[in-house]
């Protein structure tokens, strides 16, 4: 195929990669605000809400290792639609419950988990088949397609929960997610996994890994990189402690603040604004140079809006104070997400392998989870328990001093060693001036 083709390809790659993301995300997230309300106004229980979120957690980690494994070693294309159609499955499957008996937590719970590893197998693939979609010179533009597109049905899935919760049946809700999913599967089976992927050829009988033996190349390979290794620690970490906004957030505003259905979605639509802005920004400008670096100071940005969010709680605000409130600071943290996650990613995508991409990407997802099931658990009894205030501002000043030790200024330089290096300048050592 000629170069030229190629690039066209790679531009329909772009919007047909966008548009699948725009159409499947938006049914999965007006299915996870009708859960959650439905959840949260049937049991009035933190701990019943985040028993759905390690639903949706616990799954993911343990299943991560062998969707890296399977992205490594067989068709990604195949792993991408299967799992699509798998998850057109299970909510049918949940559907047919809710049209039999009422929808129990039970039912919830276990559609939570299949969705949970669906989404996975989905995800980590699809990561892992970005350099094989589009050319180098456009990774960082579709990895800012794909956050907008989550943004775009952030914003308007949230609204459209809110509205349409209580008006109609949950099984619209399931109804309207199986179509968008459905769509998701044509759209992906259009699309060529291979076209700029740089893989060795494993189909030869005799030369396919066994699975273990696979996982611990990876293993080994991750600890060849330094970088990635701690990236992997403050990942670990703080995702850990962001199980105080996780569980929290909902809690405080339905349970504690009593805020109605509409203006929740409004805040959780300020958050994918936030999202979106800040994902046409970095479509459209050059590559971060200090991706760590600007994540850095983004994570702490995000410690910051956790302690905020307990604001209301000290001083009395009156509702539509605390409803204005609460736009702003989703807004803030959506931008900052991006801020932190499209840097990195585009780095993690020209540093990695392409054979090692499954694996990596899958370790560090299991890596970046495997205490978040702690968290859910152990936030939701104590938001049972204890001021959720008092939660929220020790775990956000704790997130805080995680990033602050383990991307400190050595870790910074080693990973941009550029940073350290003196620029000539009239034959004189000028120190830098980038501020880590």
């Amino acid at each position: 195929m000629n170069d030229g083709l190629k690039l066209k390809k790679a531009t329909y790659h772009l919007w047909t990669f966008t548009i699948s993301k725009l159409i499947s995300s938006f049914g999965a997230q007006v299915y996870s605000f009708a859960i959650s309300f439905y959840i949260l106004q049937a049991t009035g229980s933190a701990t019943s809400f985040a028993a759905n979120l390690i639903c949706n957690i616990l799954p993911r980690t343990l299943a991560a290792p062998f969707a890296g494994y399977l992205a490594d070693q067989y068709s990604r294309k195949l792993i991408v639609v299967l799992s699509q159609v798998a998850t057109t499955i299970a909510v049918g499957g949940l559907l047919l419950v809710s049209f039999i008996t009422d929808l129990s937590l039970t039912a919830i719970y276990i559609t939570s988990c299949i969705l949970s590893i669906t989404s996975m197998f989905s995800g980590v693939t699809f990561t892992s088949s970005v350099s094989g979609l589009v050319d180098e010179a456009r990774v960082q533009r579709a990895m800012s397609l794909n956050q907008m597109s989550i943004s775009f049905a952030a914003i308007a899935s949230p609204a459209v929960g809110g509205l349409l919760y209580g008006a109609v049946s949950m099984q619209t809700f399931l109804i309207m997610y199986m179509i968008a999913s459905c769509l998701a599967v044509v759209l992906e089976s259009t699309m060529d996994f291979t076209l700029f992927a740089n893989r060795k050829e494993k189909e030869i009988a005799g030369q396919k890994e066994s699975m273990w033996v696979s996982i611990k190349a990876g293993i080994i390979y991750l600890k060849l990189q330094p970088i990635l290794v701690t990236i992997v620690w403050i990942s670990l970490l703080i995702n850990f402690l962001f199980g105080a906004f996780e569980v929290g957030y909902s809690f405080i505003l339905i349970e504690k603040m009593k805020m109605v259905s509409q203006r929740f979605g409004f805040t959780q639509g300020a958050f994918a604004v936030g999202m979106l802005l800040l994902s046409i920004y970095f479509s459209i400008r050059k590559e971060v140079r200090y991706p760590l670096l600007v994540s850095k100071w983004a994570i702490v940005g995000m410690g910051c809006v956790m302690a905020a969010v307990s604001f209301p709680l000290l001083v009395g605000l009156t509702s539509t104070s605390v409803f204005v409130f609460y736009l702003v600071i989703m807004f803030g943290l959506g931008a900052l997400i991006i801020i932190v996650n499209t840097p990195l990613q585009v780095m993690l995508q020209k540093k990695i392998e392409d054979d090692f991409k499954g694996r990596i990407f899958s370790l560090l997802e299991t890596m970046a989870m495997a205490l978040m099931p702690l968290g859910m658990v152990l936030y939701g009894f104590l938001y049972d328990l204890f001021p959720a205030q008092w939660i929220l501002l020790l775990s956000a000043s704790l997130f805080i001093g995680v990033v602050l030790v383990l991307a400190r200024p050595s870790v910074i330089r080693k990973a941009h060693p550029e940073i350290a290096e003196p620029n000539a300048e009239k034959g004189r050592n000028v120190p830098t001036t980038v501020r880590m």
